[in-house]
């Protein structure tokens, strides 16, 4: 029967470590829990092959440590660390003990030395959004400001949970998103390369056999070849416009004047854009309704969700939202007022407002938008694979057309 190796936590908040057999790791767990022990870690024991493995993992992490400086993570160890510790809390631990379960495990990599400069940052008395944003780059800004809000309002976990989900749902349209390119990409890759061998081989031979005969080169295969002789004359030059226009443009919309207008643009951009603000409203709506809920003040939970705002343009949006709020007036009103949000996310609002459930509504109006941004993404996944697919079949008949005409012009030629 198979042997596991578990560490687990006891009841008074100790760490239990063992083995036992179980004919598989559900029967495992159950057993776990009967015994009132809640899993921590729970992996096959294995009698060979795992000496290597660890030894270079500890290479590793000694190498890191070595180094004092900021931390970079992959976005799926930020995901992992996020889901991890938000079980833990979720489960009663408070911080510090909850990052020093994380620090003792085995598996987690690069993150045990994440977690250990975060355990003695908050054990010496720093806020833990402080810590993320002083440990690793990887987190950003946005995540530090949800953890700094979750502070404050006492929901860390929650706030930590949804951000982990957040976290995974964005990770899962990048995957269906790549999923979607690999078949059109193939294509573009395949179509490229007919091209190629038509216009560097195929077509010039045809030159030379016109030439020798004395016969003129139909008109759209001097076209043709005029392409090909401009491309291999300044095809430095195109690179060069291209390279230095992406660079131009990064620095352009990277300068401090022109981020609200660039932010503003990404908002109204076809399909993206739509994703993004439904994105937006998600974001800002379960932050304001975790913060409201746990009795901070609405003009507050404002102040943190501005905060917790990437988009310049929406913090701007925000802004004027708190400026009119802590004058007196009304949220639904207020953003009304401002102009940008849908008056279905109004109506919602204005229904805790009237009621004095503010913080449900917002919880509801968020799961409403969470449920329309799955849609949404659906449907772009949906679609970029047959537009990417018509668009490259459109180009490569147009060249197939144009190659098959030049060498029907040329066989019709050497008939006469």
């Amino acid at each position: 029967m198979p042997i596991f190796v578990y560490k687990a936590l006891k009841a008074d908040g100790g760490i239990s470590i063992g083995e036992l057999e179980a004919a598989d790791r559900a029967e495992a767990f159950a057993r776990l829990d009967r015994g009132g022990l809640q899993p921590v870690t729970l992996d096959l024991k294995t009698e060979g092959g795992s000496g290597k493995s660890a030894a270079k993992a500890k290479a590793k992490e000694v190498a890191a440590e070595a180094s004092s400086g900021p931390v970079k993570l992959k976005k799926k160890d930020v995901v992992m660390f996020t889901e991890e510790l938000s079980e833990l809390l979720n489960a009663g631990l408070q911080l510090e003990p909850a990052l020093r379960v994380m620090e003792n495990r085995e598996e987690l990599g690069m993150l045990k030395l994440v977690t250990k400069r975060l355990r003695q940052e908050v054990r010496d008395g720093a806020a833990f959004s402080v810590a993320l944003r002083k440990t690793s780059p990887s987190f950003g800004d946005l995540y530090c400001s949800l953890a700094h809000a979750g502070e404050v309002s006492g929901a860390l976990a929650t706030i930590l949970s949804r951000q982990a989900k957040h976290l995974v749902s964005l990770q899962d349209l990048q995957s269906r998103v790549l999923m979607a390119l690999i078949y059109p990409f193939f294509l573009i890759g395949s179509g490229a390369a007919v091209v190629i061998l038509f216009v560097t081989f195929l077509i010039p031979k045809l030159t030379m056999l016109l030439k020798s005969m004395q016969s003129e080169m139909p008109a759209i295969g001097q076209f043709m070849l005029d392409m090909s002789d401009f491309l291999k004359a300044w095809w430095w030059i195109i690179l060069l416009l291209v390279v230095g226009s992406t660079v131009a443009f990064r620095a352009y919309i990277a300068a401090e004047q022109n981020r609200e207008w660039w932010d503003e643009t990404k908002l109204k951009l076809p399909l993206i854009g739509k994703v993004l603000r439904a994105r937006f409203f998600v974001q800002f709506l379960e932050t304001l309704a975790n913060l409201v809920g746990n009795g901070m003040t609405l003009l507050r939970s404002l102040e943190l969700s501005r905060d917790a705002t990437p988009n310049l343009f929406l913090k701007n949006k925000i802004v004027q939202i708190i400026d009119q709020v802590g004058e007196g007036g009304s949220l639904t009103k207020t953003m009304k007022r401002v102009g940008f949000f849908p008056p279905l996310l109004l109506d919602m609002v204005a229904v805790g407002e009237q009621t004095g459930q503010i913080g449900e509504s917002l919880e509801r109006a968020a799961a409403r938008y969470d449920k329309q941004l799955s849609k949404d993404i659906d449907k772009i996944s949906a679609l970029i694979q047959p537009v990417i697919v018509v668009t490259m079949a459109v180009l490569v008949g147009i060249m197939a057309y144009m190659m098959i005409s030049v060498i029907f012009e040329t066989i019709g030629g050497l008939n006469r």
